[in-house]
Formats: C-alpha cells, sequence, structure tokens
C-alpha cells in the first residue's frame, strides 16, 4: 500500500485535514465557477434565464444526476474498505466494475432525461417564462450526463485509496475551462442559456478525459485496464447495498427541495431567481460540508476495511471538532461577503435583497447540519447505509412535505418556507445522534464485512 495514500496509519487529525483539504478547495472551485455561471447569466442575458438555469432545471438535475452520482459512490466505500484490507489485488477489479456501472447508467439517464425534460419541469410548475431556456439548458447537459458520472466516480475511486490531491488537480483544470467557455460562449458569440450549459458539459469532458488518462497510466494496484471494464457480480453487489441507500439520501433532499421549489415558484420570478442567486453563495458551505463527508467516509473506509477501530472512534470525534470549527468560520464569512457578492452578480436591487434576507435565514442556522454530515458520513464509510436513509428520509423529506403543505400553506411567506430547512436540520442531527450513540450499528457493519 502506497505510505503517501493510506488512512490508516499516522496522527488521526493530521491525515484528515491534509486529505479533506484538496477536497475541500476543488469543491469551492467548482462553487466559483458555478457562480460565474450565475454572473454570466445574471449580468449578460437577464433574470428570466438566471431563474431557468437555477430554478427547476437545477433541481431536476440535483435530483436524478445526484441519485446516480450517489448510488455509484458506494462503489469508493467497497474500494476504501478493500483497499484498507491489504486486498490490491482486487482493487483493480472493483474499480474497473465501478467504471463499467458508471458508464451504464450514464448512458440510460441521458436518454430517459433528454425526452422526459418538459414534462418534469411542468410537473414542477415551471413559470412559462423560463420554460423555452430550461428545456434547452437541461437537454444539453443531459447529454454529457455520461462523462459526468464517469468523472465523478474516477474522482471517488482516487479519494477511497487516499489520494485527493489528483482529483483537486483536475478540477482546477476543468474549473477555468468552464469560465473561459463561459465567457467565450454567451459574452463573445451570445448564445445565452445554451451556451452555458455547453460549457458545462465540455468543462466535464475535459475533466474527465484527465483522470481517466491518470488512472490509466498509473502504476498503482487501482490502475484501470480495459479487460476488467465489465459488471461483476460480486462486486456489484456491494456497491449497490451501500450505493442504493445513499442514491435514495441524496434523492430524499433533492425531492424535498424539488417540493420546496414548487412553492417557491408560486411566490414569482424575483423569489426564484432570488432563491437562485443565494444557493450560489450557500453553496460554499455546502460544498466544504460534504467536502469534508467525503474525506471522512473515505478516512473510516480504510481504517474500517484494516480493523482500526481505535482510529475510526477518534475520526469521528475529531471529524465533529473540524466540523463545528469550518461551520463557525464560514457562516460568518459569508455573511459579511454576502452583499457585495451578490452585488457583482446582478444588478437587479430587489433580487439582491431577497437573496440576503434568504441568507440571514439560513446561515445561522448551518451549526444544526454538523451533525448530520458528519455521522452519516462514518456510517456509510462503515457500510452502515441502509438505517441512516430512513432517519434522513423522515427528518429531512417528510418532514419538509409536512412542513409545506401546513405552515407554508398557512402563512405563504418567503421566511416560513425558508424555516423548513432548519427545522428539519436540528430534527435529523438529533435523531442520527441517537442512533450512532445508540443503534449498534457496529454490529450491522461488521456483519456485512464478514459476508464479503
Amino acid at each position: 500500500m502506497d505510505n503517501k495514500n493510506d488512512l490508516t496509519a499516522g496522527v488521526v487529525w493530521k491525515k484528515l485535514i491534509v486529505f479533506f483539504l484538496p477536497i475541500a478547495a476543488g469543491t469551492l472551485i467548482q462553487q466559483l465557477y458555478n457562480a460565474v455561471d450565475g454572473f454570466v447569466v445574471g449580468r449578460f442575458v437577464g433574470t428570466t434565464a438566471l431563474a431557468a438555469v437555477g430554478g427547476s432545471a437545477a433541481m431536476i438535475i440535483n435530483v436524478l444526476v445526484g441519485f446516480f452520482v450517489s448510488v455509484t459512490s458506494g462503489a469508493s466505500v467497497v474500494i476504501a474498505q478493500i483497499y484498507g484490507a491489504g486486498r490490491t489485488e482486487d482493487v483493480q477489479r472493483a474499480s474497473g466494475n465501478a467504471i463499467a456501472v458508471s458508464a451504464t447508467m450514464g448512458i440510460v439517464l441521458a436518454v430517459f432525461g433528454y425526452f422526459m425534460t418538459p414534462a418534469m419541469l411542468r410537473l414542477l410548475q415551471t413559470p412559462d417564462n423560463t420554460m423555452a431556456e430550461s428545456i434547452l439548458y437541461l437537454r444539453i447537459y443531459f447529454i454529457g450526463v455520461p462523462f459526468i458520472l464517469v468523472l465523478n466516480m474516477e474522482s471517488n475511486m482516487l479519494r477511497s485509496v487516499g489520494d485527493s490531491v489528483n482529483p483537486f488537480i483536475y478540477m482546477v483544470v476543468g474549473c477555468v475551462s468552464n469560465i473561459i467557455l463561459d465567457l467565450t460562449l454567451v459574452i463573445v458569440f451570445g448564445l445565452g442559456v445554451e451556451g452555458v450549459a455547453l460549457a458545462t458539459v465540455a468543462a466535464q469532458i475535459i475533466n474527465m478525459t484527465l483522470l481517466t488518462i491518470n488512472l490509466l497510466k498509473t502504476d498503482k494496484p487501482y490502475r484501470l485496464n480495459f479487460s476488467v471494464f465489465r459488471l461483476n457480480g460480486a462486486y456489484l453487489r456491494n456497491m449497490l447495498r451501500i450505493g442504493i441507500p445513499a442514491g435514495c439520501q441524496g434523492a430524499m433532499y433533492s425531492v424535498s427541495n424539488m417540493i420546496i421549489q414548487v412553492a417557491v415558484n408560486t411566490l414569482g420570478t424575483v423569489v426564484v431567481a432570488s432563491w437562485a442567486m443565494a444557493s450560489k453563495l450557500d453553496g460554499l458551505y455546502w460544498a466544504t460540508s460534504n467536502a469534508l463527508g467525503a474525506a471522512i467516509t473515505a478516512f473510516i473506509g480504510q481504517n474500517y476495511g484494516a480493523g482500526r477501530m481505535d482510529r475510526v472512534k477518534l475520526c469521528v470525534k475529531q471529524g465533529l471538532l473540524v466540523s463545528v470549527t469550518m461551520t463557525i468560520s464560514l457562516s460568518v464569512f459569508i455573511l459579511l461577503i454576502g452583499k457585495p457578492m451578490l452585488g457583482i452578480l446582478t444588478t437587479d436591487k430587489e433580487v439582491i435583497s431577497t437573496s440576503f434576507d434568504l441568507m440571514t435565514y439560513f446561515v445561522p442556522f448551518y451549526i444544526f447540519w454538523v451533525p448530520v454530515e458528519v455521522f452519516s458520513a462514518v456510517l456509510r464509510g462503515s457500510g452502515d447505509a441502509t438505517i441512516p436513509v430512513v432517519i434522513i428520509g423522515i427528518g429531512i423529506c417528510l418532514f419538509r412535505v409536512i412542513w409545506i403543505v401546513t405552515v407554508f400553506a398557512y402563512f405563504g411567506t418567503l421566511l416560513s418556507l425558508a424555516l423548513s430547512y432548519m427545522a428539519s436540520w436540528l430534527v435529523t442531527g438529533i435523531a442520527l445522534t441517537i442512533y450512532y450513540k445508540f443503534g449498534h450499528w457496529q454490529e450491522r457493519a461488521r456483519r456485512a464485512m464478514i459476508e464479503k
């Protein structure tokens, strides 16, 4: 095993932070080019186009693409556990299976998404004035989905074996490419929403190509070999055992957001654009938090596979401390830069004001999310995925649906809508903490390891 990528040795907090930082930097850079999308559309195309890209279209992408990305992430947990156990001869076969599954799922989703885009947008009650541009954006995006799924799988594979640096480097190249293409296609060639979509897909293809070349040329045990690019029953079962619950979890987040998007759409185009704009800055925290969750999952996966429960317990404690520190720091930072950044992204004063109001509703309550991110990452890395998904499904999805049809239906205000997030974070965080403490998850995860 490569000592540099070995997460089963060394000082836990140092290893965790060193591993986490490139993941966080990569996701923040990704948020930067998402913000550039918002800047280019808001400044050079208009508020209606901003609502088309960031409203219902974004919700559909989050649900469908997010589900399949999460399903394939199950493979990274399996690879991390195999790698941590020192079974290097199995890592290559598991990696080839993961790529084959990702490509197959990507092709199926691309065909489905392309033809079902109009129906899905109508289901979300997308405003008529954004419908045409939303359809155009989504159809181009779905054409690129096979490349996007393979890209995410390859990045997760490298992280699962302790390499978070190379995915970061290629992410930077992809982001720079996206920014250049955005500016060129939209400002120079005047392609509008079509240009934004083409730039996003092209940048993802560039990123995937670089990752594939790296994995084909490396001399490490996880080197890709075309001879193992096929579905393998044993690896597939374990991947889906972890991945399907993870996909359901991601989908439930997104479904609840879609339901809320329907409510947002009833409040008018300005609110739709403001919700999308606020998410650009709000995404700074979620990207960093998700990066920490990914780091903890890989760290737990390797150490659980190696039987190092002492390091697993230390990772939980120190992961919570890192998450709390990061959350408080980012909350202060986001509130400080909020209005200046919104002023850069759009000139619409009503959108700026409404967007900042939304940020003041969300940001002070990020701390409620810490136990959800950390404990779900720990449980996923150990292979115990099903019960946490049930908890999250009730605490996030069902809770918000009930909130929308009761509290929001009564008050009908933006604040009453935003409060559904804070309340669901708190409820779910408490429930996951109780399960982690008293749910006997280690026994279930250990049995699953034995069954392998």
